[in-house]
């Protein structure tokens, strides 16, 4: 009985040494991927995309990936390189870009600064100006954005988007045409002033008008222009991801400048809210234009909720405006737009363009 007994004692040591030294090898390789996760910036949020279902394998990302580590030195050296080199000699870049993900989770409960969204676009040049590395855009994208004391909103858009358009991999510029003064505001003029100014600096194709507070949902929604106009905010939340009438060319649109330049731009005498968007697409319409749109899935967008701007009160006069837009479009237009031009500004993120507007 005692051999018995020593036996069995001798045998549980042995098994307790066994789990001991497990679990120590145990904790090495879990210190060991914590240490190297630390070394990637880029792992948690890809967990994230994971864990919600929206990632697709990380042969998708290793391109942007790799462009964001590299140090600043060297980025600034190839970026140098990028512009010295004719864009002719680079193959055009593919039709779909191979940086895509999907779906993507759009959380405005989280906090975000300026300074985290410029640790986390590295490439960005003067004004949030972006280019693909490696290949040459198909399209040249001014990116034009109305403004006035929107500063939290600007924030979030710039922190969602720009991924999003580097992703995309788009030769484009961020402008932000901001509304100075208390007048009441004016939209379309402000996006009329966007084209204007953004042409000034590069010779833009494609421009994208967008409202400050909308989030694409699915970087597959391409911030470019095709052969028709093109609407792009088609699901939005506000209207439960619906779209509200088939004639709506609200929130988030694309036109070429051909297609612009046809239509003579945007009404200048919307003052207030609603209603240019509806003359803008009686404008296409009557030039034989038709709308396109990404699929309802594909195009689903988010809203940042917010009460109506001061000075932003539905306007009174829409209604009969929007019937005459045939009479009135060839003589109110980017032909007939005047301001005045009070500051340029180009920041780490985007250009601001602060501008006079006038008064109705």
């Amino acid at each position: 009985m005692a051999v018995d007994s020593a036996g069995t004692f001798n045998r549980l040591q042995r098994t307790c040494k066994l789990l001991v030294l497990l679990c120590l090898l145990h904790i090495s390789v879990t210190v060991v991927f914590y240490i190297r996760s630390l070394d990637n910036p880029f792992a948690f949020a890809q967990n994230q995309q994971s864990r919600n279902g929206s990632a697709p394998p990380d042969r998708h990302l290793e391109g942007f990936t790799r462009a964001a580590q590299q140090p600043e030195e060297e980025q600034q050296q190839q970026e140098k390189q990028l512009k010295d080199e004719p864009q002719e000699k680079l193959e055009k870049c593919p039709d779909t870009s191979p940086l895509l993900v999907g779906p993507l989770r759009v959380d405005f409960s989280v906090t975000v600064s300026l300074d985290q969204v410029k640790r986390e676009n590295p490439g960005l040049g003067p004004g949030g100006r972006s280019w693909p590395r490696g290949c040459r855009a198909l399209q040249k994208v001014a990116i034009i954005i109305p403004f006035r004391r929107r500063e939290e909103h600007l924030t979030f858009w710039l922190y969602y988007l720009h991924p999003i358009l580097q992703r995309q991999q788009l030769d484009y510029g961020v402008y932000v045409i901001n509304q100075d003064g208390d007048e009441i505001f004016n939209r379309a003029k402000l996006l009329n002033i966007g084209y204007v100014e953004a042409l000034k600096e590069y010779d833009y194709n494609c421009f994208v008008f967008s409202d400050v507070d909308l989030i694409p949902m699915d970087d597959h929604n391409t911030y470019r222009c095709f052969s028709q106009p093109r609407h792009l905010s088609v699901s939005m939340d506000k209207f439960g991801f619906r779209l509200p009438y088939n004639q709506y060319f609200g929130g988030v649109s694309s036109m070429s400048k051909e297609q612009y330049l046809k239509i003579n731009g945007f009404p200048n005498n919307y003052w207030g809210w609603g209603g240019e968007d509806d003359d803008i697409y009686n404008r296409l319409a009557s030039k034989g234009m038709q709308i396109s749109r990404p699929s309802g899935e594909t195009g689903k967008c988010r809203m940042i909720r917010h009460n109506r701007d001061k000075q932003n009160e539905p306007n009174p006069q829409r209604f009969n405006r929007i019937a005459h837009t045939r009479e009135t479009m060839d003589k109110d237009g980017i032909n007939s737009l005047s301001y005045r031009l009070l500051k340029k500004e180009k920041l780490d993120l985007y250009t601001m363009i602060t501008v006079d507007v006038g008064r109705p």
